[in-house]
C-alpha cells in the first residue's frame, strides 16, 4: 500500500477527510479540510472527488464547499443499528431519564474524541438535547472526560499534550487542572460539568466498559444550569451509577474478573 514518508497511509488519509466531517454540522471547503487534517489542497482535492464519485461526499456548485452524501448517511445509519453500545444502553436511558427527569445519553469512544450514539429527551418543555453523530473531544464535558479519566496514563498524556481547544469560556485548556479533575472523576467513578461545551447547559456522567475492561462510552444526564443544583447531581449519582453499571454487564464487562486482572 502507498504510504509517505511518514508512514501514514493513502487509506489514514482519506479517513481523516471523512472524519472531519464528522466534527461539523456545516459544509466544508477544501482549504478547511487541509488544515483540520494536515494534508495539502492537492491531496484533499484527489480524496474529496473520489468521495463524490462514490456518493460519501455532495458538492455544492454555489459555494464550491462538500457536504456528508447518502452513502456516508446509509453507512452512518447502518453503524447506528448495529452498535452493540446503542443496543445494550436503550433500556438503560429510557429508566435513567425516568428517575431524574433529564435527558440521558449514551457515547462512544472513537479515536480522537468521542461521539454521541443516542438520547433519551427529557419531557420537560425546557430541556438539554445532543447532536447523534457529530464528534466532540474528550477533554470537555462530562461525557468525554468520563472516558478520558479511565484511559491508561499513556494515552491521557498523549491527549492532554495537544492542543485543546476552546468551546465556551468555561472549557477548562490547562493540562493541570484537567488532570486534577481526571484524578477527581476516576476516584469516584462519575464527573460533573457546567457550561463547558455548551453555555447554559450542565451533565452529568460515567463511563462504561467493555468484555475486555477497557472504557468505551459513557452515559451522562444532562439539563439546564438552573435544574442541575449540587443537590439534584448528589441524588442523580446512584442512578447513573447503576445505569452505567448495567449497559456494561450488557456490554460481557465483569468488575470482579477485571479486578482480580489488575491486581495480578
Amino acid at each position: 500500500m502507498e504510504t509517505t514518508s511518514s508512514g501514514t497511509t493513502s487509506a489514514a488519509r482519506a479517513a481523516d477527510v471523512l472524519v472531519a466531517f464528522g466534527r461539523r454540522n456545516s459544509a466544508l471547503g477544501i482549504s478547511e479540510i487541509a488544515r483540520s487534517t494536515g494534508l495539502s489542497k492537492a491531496v484533499v482535492h484527489r480524496i474529496v472527488s473520489t468521495f463524490v464519485e462514490r456518493g460519501l461526499l455532495t458538492y455544492e456548485a454555489s459555494s464550491r464547499r462538500y457536504r456528508l452524501g447518502p452513502a456516508a448517511v446509509t453507512l452512518g445509519a447502518r453503524a447506528l443499528d448495529t452498535s452493540p453500545l446503542r443496543r445494550g444502553a436503550r433500556e438503560a436511558l429510557v429508566e435513567l431519564q425516568r428517575q431524574t427527569g433529564e435527558t440521558a445519553t449514551v457515547s462512544a469512544r472513537i479515536p480522537g474524541g468521542r461521539v454521541y450514539l443516542d438520547q433519551v429527551e427529557s419531557t420537560q418543555e425546557i430541556k438539554m438535547t445532543v447532536e447523534i453523530g457529530r464528534c466532540f473531544d474528550l477533554h470537555s464535558g462530562s461525557s468525554g472526560r468520563a472516558i478520558l479519566a479511565f484511559l491508561s496514563e499513556d494515552e491521557q498524556e498523549d491527549i492532554l499534550s495537544r492542543p485543546l481547544p476552546r468551546q465556551t469560556a468555561a472549557t477548562v485548556t490547562d493540562p493541570e487542572a484537567l488532570r486534577a479533575s481526571l484524578r477527581d472523576a476516576r476516584a469516584r467513578g462519575v464527573c460533573h460539568s457546567e457550561g463547558e461545551r455548551q453555555e447554559g447547559a450542565a451533565s452529568l456522567a460515567a463511563p462504561v466498559f467493555s468484555d475486555d475492561a477497557q472504557v468505551v462510552g459513557s452515559i451522562s444526564v444532562c439539563g439546564p444550569s438552573y435544574r442541575m443544583s449540587e443537590e439534584k447531581r448528589s441524588r442523580y449519582e446512584e442512578a447513573l451509577l447503576e445505569a452505567a453499571a448495567k449497559v456494561s454487564r450488557n456490554l460481557g464487562y465483569n468488575p470482579q474478573a477485571a479486578g482480580r486482572e489488575a491486581a495480578s
